[in-house]
């Protein structure tokens, strides 16, 4: 009987949480790909070690392989980083400084510390941007654009993703695990 009432309660009071927890909106679940990619990039972004930051494929002199002009991994953290800038400032409406335009970043991010500090700050600025999506204006055009802010907001996404796949096998040439890859 103790079990039965133990389980009962465990039920309403399950039932009553589910019952008060707030329907996801567009803006939500936007918030958490950002949330979810942020989490990834930051941590691939950190297991490089600085002496390895400039780290590029070209170096590997593999033969057959064309790796000639590729970025380093700081820069394309500080492309992910810049990428977030443009597309999210769109939504947000906020201005990009002069010097993060180019697809590279600014010149001047030159130690690891610097690059990380502009990677969370752009996903900070993506939060932002999420938070302003709602189902009346997610499909309007963002202003000096041709796409919508949902576009602009979702590809953002999808694009750090992308490098997010390069960075990770930046590590393993360096003989180094993604954080998302070793064992808990």
């Amino acid at each position: 009987m103790v079990n039965i009432n133990i389980a009962a309660s465990a039920l309403v009071f399950m039932a009553t949480a589910l019952a008060q927890q707030t329907p996801p909106t567009i803006a939500s679940a936007l918030d958490r790909e950002i949330s979810d990619i942020e989490k990834q990039v930051v941590d691939v972004a950190e297991a490089m070690p600085e002496d390895k930051f400039n780290f590029s494929p070209e170096s590997l002199n593999i033969p057959g392989a064309d790796y000639k002009g590729v970025r380093t991994f700081a820069l394309q953290v500080k492309h992910v980083a810049a990428s977030n800038y443009y597309l999210w400032s769109s939504v947000t409406g906020d201005k990009i400084p002069e010097n993060y335009k180019g697809g590279n970043g600014p010149d001047n991010l030159k130690t690891k510390a610097e690059i990380l500090e502009f990677l969370k700050d752009s996903f900070a600025l993506g939060h932002k941007a999420a938070a302003t999506l709602t189902a009346q204006n997610m499909l309007q055009t963002a202003e000096g654009s041709k796409s919508t802010r949902l576009h602009l907001a979702s590809f953002a996404v999808a694009h750090a993703f992308d490098h997010y796949g390069q960075m990770v096998e930046y590590l393993r040439m360096n003989g180094i695990v993604p954080p998302a890859s070793r064992g808990k």
